[in-house]
């Protein structure tokens, strides 16, 4: 149980108590008592005294726990501006949300409509999100005016800030995400740094919404365990292959896997994203179950067992024992992890890359735990497919640079098998790792597509290996004349990777070498495009 669970529930049983309390009282005069007539006992002053202490204190920690925190800060960690502009009050909502989800992963975020935004506060912010609405054909909500106006009308420099927009919109009008877009192109050209490339949320879409709420978890540094705020509908693949690709390695393990279908009919390209929806281990769920005196064979309305739903539920862990109401109320969906998927759909099965994470305490986390240990080969994982239409390929005659490093090799994999079935030549690989010995996952048929001719060049990195250019963002920055070059012959750049770390440092490399009106050009043009994790 949460933190902030724990305390609700005390200050139900509280509020309980107090009513509780008050009700005795009140049964007392019910009956006829006459203590509250004529000058009170001592007693009853002195009690009616610390009644009236006990009510202003109460009313002042519930001012104090309710107060605005948006301003909170955590140690040395500057708190995320979190900038809303809503017509209808939705992008207020996913505001409110999205910093109880940040707050949740132990970041400090200030709030804010985007009219109470100035010059200064974008100063003083280090990251900022921006969740922006669109009304009409492409106009910014009516709050949104002064903004306009005025910063966006004097502009300052925000070499400084890191940002990431939602923008919200509905396609059957002209300009789909309008304003969204119109923020995220002001804020690129006057020099701050995007975390992720805009994503575009069609009439609420909960897929695009879910793949928000995953980039806030990794904000956080880790990714957040609330429950998904629109669940996804999952299908069940089956899992007929899992290999552990880097033993040895200094860093994390490394998997492997391959996934059938449930039906022909289901499609998918390059840069697309699988979204899993992770359990507990079966023989973990049972146990607990049986801890708590429920029968896990127990059938629930739906026709399935208790067991199948408490393994796809977070565990609860103050339920009645044998109490099945209150666990059925109690019980959460874990929330879904999103991986690359590595494969095209003439591969014969969607492929996952992904790394083993480990909480603080040593023990695996939800969606890797569940892949890598626990789902058991040639039994059924529940699997969504969402278009990434933002990271979908280019015809095979556009040379084409793919940047990425560790687990990141998925997406880009994906994108060389298609390429290789289209027969294109001008693809460059830039990738790295730690080791060459044990990380250099599909190394012999990266060699294979190079010999071949479907990689025109291949630059592998690793950082424990010793080699002058120990990181992606070092072998691109001392191949700049290369890449210049290809970009002068109508080169699209792919970067598929960590959020916190070789994303921005590529994205600086192409900025120092392209310049800032370079990089802006491409941005605009869509040939500069992230798929970062």
């Amino acid at each position: 149980m949460s933190a902030r669970t724990s305390r609700a529930l005390l200050g139900n049983v509280l509020v309980l108590i107090a009513l509780a309390l008050i009700a005795w009282a009140l049964l007392r005069l019910h009956l006829g008592e006459a203590w509250w007539q004529g000058a009170p006992p001592a007693r009853q002053s002195q009690i009616a005294m610390l009644a009236t202490a006990l009510y202003a204190l109460a009313c002042t920690t519930l001012w104090w726990r309710g107060r605005p925190r948006n301003d909170a800060a955590s140690g040395d960690v500057a708190p995320i501006l979190l900038v809303w502009s809503s017509q209808t009050g939705f992008a207020r909502e996913l505001a409110e949300r999205s910093a109880d989800a940040l707050r949740g992963t132990g970041l400090p975020v200030r709030v804010r409509a985007l009219h109470e935004v100035d010059a200064a506060l974008l100063a003083g912010s280090q990251r900022a999100l921006f969740i922006a609405s669109t009304t009409g054909e492409g106009d910014p909500p009516d709050h949104a005016l002064p903004f306009l106006r005025g910063v966006m009308a004097t502009p300052p420099s925000l070499q400084h800030l890191h940002y990431g927009v939602l923008a919200l919109g509905d396609r059957s009008y002209g300009h789909f995400c309008g304003f969204g877009h119109q923020l995220d192109q002001w804020l690129r050209q006057h020099g701050a740094h995007p975390l992720f490339d805009a994503i575009e949320v069609d009439n609420a879409d909960p897929a695009a919404l879910r793949h928000w709420q995953q980039l806030l978890g990794q904000l956080g540094g880790d990714a957040s365990e609330m429950p998904d705020w629109s669940p996804a509908e999952y299908q069940p693949w089956t899992l007929l292959q899992r290999e552990h690709l880097n033993p040895g390695s200094p860093g994390g393990a490394v998997y492997w896997l391959r996934l059938q279908p449930p039906a022909a009919s289901v499609q998918w390209q390059a840069g697309d994203i699988a979204e899993i929806g992770p359990q507990h281990a079966r023989p973990s769920a049972r146990a607990w179950l049986d801890s708590q005196r429920f029968d896990a064979d127990t059938l629930l309305d739906d026709g399935q067992p208790l067991l199948a739903r408490v393994e796809r539920s977070h565990l609860p862990s103050l339920v009645p024992p044998g109490d099945l109401p209150a666990l059925l109320g109690a019980l959460q969906p874990l929330p879904h992890r999103e991986y690359s998927i590595a494969s095209v759909m003439t591969d014969g099965a969607v492929e996952l890359l992904l790394r083993r994470q480990l909480r603080a305490d040593g023990t695996p986390g939800i969606g890797s735990g569940w892949l890598c240990d626990h789902a058991v080969v040639g039994e059924p994982v529940q699997l969504r497919l969402r278009r990434n239409d933002n990271f979908h390929g280019v015809a095979a005659d556009v040379p084409l640079l793919l940047i990425g490093n560790g687990t990141g090799i998925a997406g880009l994999r994906a994108h060389l098998h298609e390429r290789a079935r289209s027969d294109a030549r001008r693809t460059w690989l830039l990738f790295g790792e730690r080791t060459a010995a044990h990380d250099f996952h599909f190394g012999e048929e990266l060699q294979a597509m190079l010999a071949s001719g479907t990689l025109a060049r291949l630059d592998a990195v690793f950082s424990r290996d010793g080699a002058a250019h120990r990181y992606v963002q070092d072998r691109l920055l001392s191949e700049a004349a290369t890449l210049r070059q290809w970009i002068d012959e109508g080169a699209t750049i792919l970067v598929c990777g960590s959020l916190q770390g070789m994303a921005p440092a590529v994205d600086a490399v192409i900025e120092q070498v392209l310049g800032t009106a370079g990089k802006e050009a491409l941005l605009l043009a869509g040939r500069y495009r992230r798929d970062v994790y």
